[in-house]
């Protein structure tokens, strides 16, 4: 199977050396990479700005903005039977980008913010995707009734969520404990490595029906 993965943070520039992102190291996305690779698939990796590796044997865009995700993924879909949207996009950017450096002259400053396209909320209506369609959900409460309301309006297949507000997994962890979300109900994955993680996440990904 061809799978195309997302993973990292986005930056959304708000001058020429600011800009606005998330604690998101990626881990979770490049070891998904990973792990669809281990099992013999073709990986296409889109990431935004990380400091890991990049997993053996996949190909790999770089990317930095929300946009530039966008338009990749709408680019590289094609052909893909499985879709993994991990990456942690940002929801807005400044509406406008100074050109130089924002000196720091008055005692508050406002930027103001416009909403980023939604990758996964295209993936079905603009970019017209009918193979197997995954979400993440990283959310602080209500887990599991957010994620699954998520997979509905998103049209996902399966909707991973974990509970960011935990330091001990998500963002910046090396460990994971997720939810597998779907339509009828959730499989609770332990607390395991992100690798064993995504293990899991793959060998689930492969078996469900679109």
């Amino acid at each position: 199977m061809k799978f195309l993965i997302t993973a990292g943070p986005t930056r959304e520039a708000l001058d020429p050396v600011r800009y606005l992102t998330n604690r998101s190291s990626g881990r979770m996305g490049y070891a998904l990479a990973g792990a669809a690779r281990h099992e013999g698939h073709e990986v296409l990796l889109i990431s935004g700005p990380t400091t890991l590796d990049i997993p053996a044997g996949v190909d790999f865009v770089p990317v930095e903005s929300a946009q530039q995700m966008y338009d990749a993924v709408r680019d590289l879909i094609g052909g893909v039977d499985i879709a993994i949207l991990c990456a942690a996009v940002a929801d807005y950017r400044p509406v406008a980008v100074a050109e130089q450096k924002i000196k720091k002259h008055a005692d508050k400053l406002v930027i103001e913010l416009e909403r980023t396209p939604d990758i996964l909320g295209s993936m079905r209506s603009v970019f017209g995707f009918t193979g197997k369609l995954i979400g993440f959900a990283a959310e602080t409460q209500d887990v599991e009734s957010y994620a699954r309301e998520k997979l509905h309006r998103k049209q996902c297949d399966m909707v991973v969520a974990n509970d960011v507000s935990r330091a001990d997994i998500g963002f910046d962890a090396r460990e994971n404990e997720v939810l597998l979300v779907f339509a009828e109900h959730t499989i609770p994955l332990k607390k395991d490595t992100k690798e064993q993680v995504a293990m899991r996440i793959i060998e689930h990904a492969t078996i469900i029906k679109p």
